[in-house]
């Protein structure tokens, strides 16, 4: 059975985990919206308004033409869209510019007339979009995109691509340079923005909130692949040394949320670092050990997002027994992923997981900045639902459905 169909067969169980949790005023509660925080695997809608990342390729065809279906959207750039780049796009760039996960501003003012089909750096849906869907809720509103109370009443999403965890100036302090000026700090600032317009009486405001669904997508990849590409000898140990801020951001940031009245959340982890095409692509190494050789990911990589998981769900119990009343769920993203690359086919995929889908530059992943999906140079593979990476550093839609359909066989 394909992923999506899988997940349609499993939508019921997420309504019944989240709604069968939540008591308000005695009753279960349905949820009238989605409050979402987290970086690219999350964002719908905030990169395409932040002047820091507005512009950039996900703007462009091929993103979104597997659900949002673009015209002339064929795994080539459509004839104007060639004609508005050109390359000064990557001509402007210097190497290190490019060897961001952050998404790539051009700051091109014809290219950012260009409508993006979906907003999304993936060919069409995003975990997030799967769970709204099972829902049968109204997509969240991108906070950059909306205004008034009552652009936010059914829901918001807070997430921006390329976001990190950790603030700009923090990590400056470890010598680490991030290059959107988002943190999850500045998610949350937003969000207490938000609920004041929503609602000015704490009481209301406490309503609006258990009636909510929070969901954390992952955040701190960026902090974590910014360190990986740093100049030092160390960068697996430079990463693994931001791995208790991070988790206490984010443990600031629930807190933040439980104490406004949420009443149910989801909690992201890791995705498998060693496992995306960029890093495998960008940081190859001879090394002894380096590789794990049942899936050909990188293993040091993958113990650091191992570590960050663990760490993360030791502070999501502490936070369980603090909050009895709210309901807090895990996300698992690490383990649905490394079992498609070890296993592709089990699962409905193609024989090349570490391979990115759009993008260029051939062997085995298939990333090259020079020809980074939506550029120019730039092509697609035939079928997207056979590949786990979309673009070399996000996934596919196929992936997407089938991570969000094992949350939900789990109940998250």
């Amino acid at each position: 059975m394909a992923p999506f169909s899988r997940l349609l067969v499993l939508a019921a169980l997420l309504l019944v985990a989240v709604t069968g949790e939540a008591d308000v005023g005695g009753g279960k509660a349905s949820y009238d919206r989605v409050l979402c925080f987290g970086d690219s695997l999350t964002d719908t809608g905030n990169s395409a308004v932040l002047p820091a990342t507005a512009g950039g390729p996900f703007t462009n065809a091929p993103y979104g033409q597997t659900h949002f279906k673009r015209p002339g959207a064929s795994g080539r750039l459509v004839d104007s869209t060639v004609e508005l780049l050109k390359l000064p796009y990557l001509a402007s760039r210097s190497a290190d510019d490019l060897r961001r996960r952050s998404l790539i501003d051009t700051r091109n003012a014809a290219a950012s007339e260009l409508k993006s089909p979906s907003d999304r750096a993936s060919d069409g849906r995003l975990v997030i979009d799967f769970i709204v869907e099972s829902l049968g809720l109204p997509q969240p509103t991108p906070y950059l995109a909306g205004k008034t109370a009552n652009d936010f009443q059914k829901g918001v999403n807070f997430a921006v691509g390329g976001a990190t965890a950790l603030d700009m100036a923090f990590l400056k302090t470890k010598g680490i340079k991030s290059f959107v000026p988002i943190s999850l700090s500045n998610q949350t600032t937003w969000f207490n923005g938000v609920l004041k317009l929503l609602a000015s009486k704490p009481k209301e405001q406490r309503k609006l909130m258990a009636s909510s669904l929070f969901y954390i997508g992952e955040i701190g990849f960026n902090d974590y692949s910014f360190a990986l590409m740093n100049n030092v000898n160390d960068t697996v140990g430079l990463a693994e040394s931001l791995v208790p801020d991070i988790i206490d951001v984010i443990r600031s940031a629930l807190i933040d949320v439980i104490d406004a009245g949420a009443r149910t959340m989801v909690v992201t982890g890791m995705i498998p670092m060693g496992c995306e095409p960029e890093l495998l692509a960008l940081l190859p190494s001879g090394a002894s050990g380096y590789y794990d050789p049942a899936s050909g990911c990188i293993a040091p990589f993958n113990r650091l997002a191992q570590l960050h998981n663990r760490a993360l769900n030791r502070m999501l119990s502490k936070l369980r027994r603090a909050y009895p009343r709210t309901s807090i769920y895990y996300g698992d993203l690490y383990t649905p992923i490394t079992a498609i690359v070890a296993s592709p086919a089990t699962y409905g995929f193609g024989s090349k997981p570490l391979a990115a889908c759009c993008g260029g530059g051939g062997g085995p992943y298939n990333f090259n900045f020079t020809f980074f999906c939506g550029t120019p140079l730039s092509s697609t593979c035939d079928d997207p639902s056979k590949s786990v990476s979309w673009d070399g550093i996000h996934y596919t839609e196929a992936t997407h459905s089938f991570v969000a359909g094992t949350m939900l066989r789990v109940g998250l």
